[in-house]
C-alpha cells in the first residue's frame, strides 16, 4: 500500500508501476481528489486518517506492506500504534512530525505562523512560506513565519486572495500533521516492522530531521533513499526526483 497526505493516490503513478509483480493500494485521503470531505470539521487528525486507512486495509483483506510518504508517513504512525496487526512492515519516508526536532519550538511556532497567515491572506502568501520553511537547510531560526516572503507570483501562485480556506494541505493538515506526537511506547510494542526512511539529498530539511528525531525516539537507524523528500516521483505535480534507484531500494527494504 502506498499512501501520502495530502498527495492522492496520482502521486503514485510512477513507483507503483517499479512493483506491477504485487497488488499495489493506493487512496485518495480524506479532502482530497476523489474522497470529498461530507462533514463540517475543518481540519482532519492523523488518527482520523488512521482511521480511514484502517478502513481500506480491511476492505481488501490485509494486512499489507506500506510506504508511507511526508505526512502519509505521519498518518501510518497512528495507524500502527492503533492497529499494529493491519501492517506488516511500514516504511515511512520522512514524516514531518516537527516536535521531534531539536529546534521543535521555533518549528512549531512557523507551522503555526503559516497557519495564521493563511487565515489573514490566504492561499499564496501562506504557500509561499510553506514552500520556503520546507526548503530551509538547518534549524527553524526564531520569527520565521513574520519574516514578509517573496512575492507568490513568483512562484507560479495567486497574488489576490479568493476567500477559500479549505486548502487540503494548509487549511485541513498542516497544523495536525506536523504537531503530532506519536505514541512511541506503543509503536515500540508493535509486532510492525518499521522502518524511517529519509532522503540522500535532503539532509538538513525540516521532514529530514524531523525523520531522524522520530528514528531515535524509536530506537532505529534510518534508511537512506535516493534522491529527496519526493524522491519517488517520476513527473507527477512537474517533479521529478530519482524514481528506479528509489523503488529499488524500497523492494530491498521490503525484502529484508
Amino acid at each position: 500500500m502506498l499512501i501520502g497526505s495530502p498527495m492522492d493516490a496520482s502521486g503514485f503513478a510512477t513507483l507503483s508501476g517499479h512493483f506491477s509483480d504485487r497488488t499495489v493500494i493506493t487512496y485518495d485521503p480524506r479532502g482530497t481528489a476523489r474522497s470529498e470531505r461530507t462533514d463540517p470539521a475543518p481540519e482532519s487528525t492523523p488518527e482520523q486518517h488512521a482511521d480511514d486507512i484502517r478502513r481500506v486495509i480491511e476492505a481488501v483483506g490485509g494486512p499489507v506492506d506500506l510506504f508511507a510518504s511526508s505526512g502519509g508517513a505521519v498518518n501510518s504512525l497512528a495507524l500502527v500504534a492503533a492497529h499494529p496487526d493491519l501492517v506488516r512492515t511500514l516504511v515511512a519516508h520522512e514524516p514531518p512530525a516537527v516536535r521531534m526536532t531539536p529546534d521543535h519550538k521555533d518549528a512549531e511556532a512557523a507551522v503555526l505562523g503559516i497557519r495564521s497567515l493563511y487565515e489573514r491572506s490566504g492561499l499564496g502568501p501562506a504557500m509561499v512560506k510553506f514552500i520556503q520553511i520546507v526548503s530551509l537547510q538547518g534549524p527553524v531560526p526564531p520569527g520565521f513565519a513574520e519574516e514578509i516572503g517573496p512575492d507568490p507570483s513568483a512562484f507560479g501562485l495567486p497574488t489576490e486572495d479568493d476567500g477559500t480556506r479549505n486548502d487540503a494541505l494548509l487549511g485541513q493538515n498542516l497544523v495536525t500533521c506536523c504537531l503530532y506526537e506519536p505514541d512511541f511506547d506503543a509503536l515500540r510494542a508493535a509486532p510492525t516492522r518499521i522502518v524511517i526512511g529519509v532522503g540522500a539529498e535532503s539532509a538538513g530539511e525540516l521532514a529530514h530531521r524531523s525523520g531522524l528525531g522520530v528514528a531515535e525516539r524509536l530506537g532505529l537507524s534510518p534508511t537512506v533513499f535516493p534522491s529527496n523528500h519526493a524522491g519517488f516521483l517520476g513527473g507527477e505535480y512537474g517533479q521529478h526526483g530519482d524514481p528506479v534507484p528509489f523503488a529499488t531500494t524500497l523492494r530491498q527494504v521490503l525484502a529484508t
